[in-house]
């Protein structure tokens, strides 16, 4: 079990950071590997990170940057995949899905969520 909600709580509350502005990086298998969307609230789809998120905060209303990591091949499971290591393409690949990221992050700082006001 993911237990993430407690840390990211604790680090909003000691920031003073309200729950709609915190912004959480995580690995979503409904997105093909290497793409970065961005969404505000909705539901966990099974992610037991963002699960543990929502307990947390007690909403479900925060900035979600998803970085795709694609489905399993074949039978794996859906654990053995999100724990696996990187294959060699992928790997090679992370550097700029990463920069991707972190450029999705710096517009949200400075501009704020898009369609909403200011940062």
């Amino acid at each position: 079990m993911n237990e993430s909600g407690a840390p990211t709580a604790a680090l909003a509350a000691f920031f003073s950071v309200p729950a709609a502005s915190v912004i959480v990086v995580h690995d979503d298998l409904e997105t093909p590997f290497g793409q970065v969307r961005l969404r505000r609230g909705g539901s966990e789809a099974g992610h037991n990170g963002l699960r543990s998120i929502s307990s947390a905060l007690r909403t479900r209303d925060y900035v979600r940057v998803r970085v795709g990591i694609g489905r399993p091949p074949g039978r794996m499971s859906v654990a053995d995949f999100v724990l696996r290591d990187f294959g060699a393409t992928e790997r090679k690949e992370l550097p700029f899905v990463l920069g991707d990221a972190v450029d999705v992050i710096e517009e949200l700082v400075l501009h704020g969520f898009p369609g909403e006001d200011g940062p």
